[in-house]
């Protein structure tokens, strides 16, 4: 299969609008990846941008997990807005540091619940789409490919991801880093294309936010 095959030939179906719809998604999920390197408060507003959009598509194209992760990143924004707003000085920028012991219990915990959530959620996915009716309807997961698999585990490493940088934790881009790595391929299985080429971007921007933010905890405690 070639580059034509996997980055546009999904796209001979779409209609301009879906087009338009993921690339200015993608757009804006990039600059607020930029604002979270430069520890910027403007990753919020641009964020959820991003992600109202994402809801919408990933929904559409049954990408349960990831819609939902989308979903909570909108919340989490918002509750990662108002903690930044007040730990920064200028109301733009703050200080960041490595997670505690008790704070890695808590993200172990999250991403536990969070593969169980999205697990059962998929079990009841053949119920959502039969416009959740159940006649006729098989539960179970029967019907999740490769794809809806990645899907729950990158949910789950995206949860735990947003709870650390809301806390301003150092740790967060490592979750990023390898959230983002697995979710390349699975974009281009499901035909978003853009998506996945956003996500190489992401993968790339987040190692440079983990270089980033260790070097300014590193200058603030000379």
């Amino acid at each position: 299969m070639n580059l034509y095959d996997l980055f546009v030939k999904p796209y001979e179906s779409y209609t301009t609008f879906q087009i338009f719809l993921e690339s200015f998604a993608a757009v804006f999920g990039i600059l607020s990846v930029y604002f979270s390197i430069k520890k910027n408060i403007w990753l919020y507003p641009t964020g959820i941008v991003s992600t109202l959009i994402y809801v919408y598509i990933l929904f559409n194209f049954g990408l349960l997990g990831d819609c939902m992760i989308n979903g909570y990143y909108t919340v989490m924004s918002v509750y990662g807005w108002v903690l930044w707003a007040k730990s920064s000085e200028d109301h733009i920028h703050v200080d960041v540091t490595w997670a505690s012991k008790k704070e890695w219990m808590y993200g172990i915990l999250l991403f536990a619940l969070s593969l169980i959530l999205v697990t059962v959620i998929y079990y009841y996915k053949p119920y959502i789409d039969n416009q959740f009716s159940m006649e006729g309807t098989n539960l179970g997961l029967y019907h999740l490919d490769w794809g809806n698999w990645l899907d729950v585990i990158t949910t789950s490493i995206f949860l735990v991801g947003m709870w650390f940088m809301a806390k301003r934790r150092i740790e967060n881009w490592i979750f990023w880093i390898i959230g983002d790595f697995i979710c390349m391929p699975m974009m281009i299985y499901k035909g978003l294309g853009i998506t996945s080429v956003q996500y190489l971007v992401f993968t790339i921007m987040a190692i440079l936010g983990y270089v980033s933010w260790k070097k300014s905890l590193k200058k603030k405690s000379l």
